[in-house]
């Protein structure tokens, strides 16, 4: 696996997506990139991309945002509502740590903030988290 491998897999360590899908969005075919953008790719904050990984194997649930962003808080507070116990990354605000959030958003796919992970799978954001509670599916997925 090199430093900038498909899907959910980069970075992730062995075992982590095992059977994540091949995303459908467009990327530039890893034998059009020069090896040394490739490893810059690889190696762009890859420490912020270690501790989400490190989170979301270790805690059932995690949500990773940023200060101000009000979907982010929107997200929290559902959470909290429902009695669900999650684990709160925060990169900066709309002044800071942007390039942080631009290796988070490269490494998952997800174009926004929040991002929220139910035992390492990323179920979307906002939006996403509010549906799965409100059916329920969220609370079974965090049983199962």
């Amino acid at each position: 696996m090199t430093s900038r491998t498909r899907g959910r897999a980069c970075l992730a360590g062995p075992g982590l997506y095992p059977s994540a899908p091949m995303s459908n969005r467009p990327l530039l075919p890893e034998a059009k990139l020069a090896p040394h953008v490739a490893e810059a790719m690889g190696d762009f904050h890859r420490n912020v991309i270690e501790a989400v990984q490190a989170a979301i194997a270790r805690d059932p649930l995690v949500v990773v945002g940023m200060a101000q962003n009000p979907f982010v808080k929107r997200v929290r507070q559902a959470l909290e509502a429902a009695g669900l116990k999650f684990t709160y990354l925060e990169y900066g605000s709309y002044f800071g740590q942007w390039k942080e959030r631009l290796a988070i958003k490269m490494w998952s796919g997800w174009p926004t903030f929040p991002q929220v992970f139910v035992r390492g799978t990323l179920i979307g954001g906002f939006e996403d988290t509010k549906r799965l509670l409100a059916d329920g599916s969220l609370q079974k997925m965090l049983a199962g």
